[in-house]
């Protein structure tokens, strides 16, 4: 009787290892999906910013082309002087602009970032 009892609890602490084990695994898999399902998101907001962003910007260039190019009573002399910014811009950054900088955006940007939720988490 008492080899049965024994088995029996053995049985049972088993059972409710399988149990939080399979527990365990469907919590990671959802953990897992919504941070997939966050960064797609968040991934599609800014695609879709950076989309505004970069329509905006054109029109602005068209508009201060086409301005000084009324300002200049030419057809063609505002859009020089637009590509010509942007040329100089170029060569500045290619040129005269270390990668470090943009290191020094990024570390600031990105600190912590990867365990900032597991502090919120945290019991006091």
């Amino acid at each position: 009787m008492m080899g049965e009892e024994k088995n029996s609890r053995t049985d049972s602490m088993i059972s409710n290892l399988m149990g939080y084990i399979d527990t365990r695994i469907d919590l990671i898999k959802l953990e897992i999906q919504m941070k997939l399902k966050n960064s797609f998101v968040g991934l599609l907001h800014a695609i879709m910013l950076g989309f505004a962003a970069f329509m905006a910007l054109i029109f602005l260039n068209i508009f201060i082309a086409l301005l000084l190019n009324d300002l200049l009573d030419s057809h063609f002399w505002g859009f020089g002087i637009v590509t010509l910014f942007y040329i100089i811009l170029f060569i500045i950054f290619f040129m005269g602009v270390d990668k470090k900088v943009f290191q020094g955006v990024a570390d600031k940007t990105f600190d912590n970032t990867i365990y900032k939720q597991d502090k919120r988490n945290e019991p006091l």
